[in-house]
């Protein structure tokens, strides 16, 4: 499990640039818009997801989507979709619950989580993440994050959620 120190190395080596502030620890979407001040740019929530047949996923999404689990399983063609217990999360991904995090890709060097990405992220601003843990929020700019999945061998896929209601 890298720290954020090493993250932030890694991503220096690539030359993806970042803006990262700190703050109290959040674990959902409520807590984050409470505590994050004015940070400009895409805010998301990240869900880890599984199957039946241990295949795993890593969606991202804007904060206020609202998914739906049956139809996204359908869209994946994943069959029925749940949430990756905490010990699966900390196998795959490094990190613990409320860190989940694009950019904890960084620790999936077995490939085994598919990423899928909201189409409206590419509609500009920066993508605030937690940089793989709860208490600090980096804007990286989608082709700089674009850029960091090809570097950890992740594929995108992008997918059109309906709008927030």
């Amino acid at each position: 499990m890298l720290s954020p120190q090493q993250l932030f190395a890694r991503l220096a080596e690539i030359g993806v640039p970042h803006t990262t502030v700190e703050h109290e620890p959040v674990f959902t979407v409520e807590q984050a818009k409470a505590h994050r001040g004015v940070l400009p740019g895409h805010h998301i929530k990240n869900l880890f997801l599984r199957n039946k047949k241990e295949e795993m996923w890593l969606v991202v999404a804007l904060e206020d989507r609202r998914i739906d689990l049956k139809q996204l399983g359908e869209l994946l063609g994943a069959g029925r979709l749940s949430f990756g217990s905490p010990e699966r999360l900390r196998t795959y991904l490094g990190v613990e619950p409320g860190s989940v995090t694009p950019l904890s890709t960084i620790n999936d060097t077995g490939h085994r989580v598919a990423l899928v990405l909201d189409s409206a992220l590419r509609d500009g601003g920066p993508i605030n993440a937690h940089p793989l843990v709860n208490t600090m929020t980096s804007a990286i700019e989608l082709p700089d994050l674009l850029r960091f999945f090809e570097a950890t061998g992740h594929v995108s896929r992008w997918l059109d959620f309906p709008s927030p209601s």
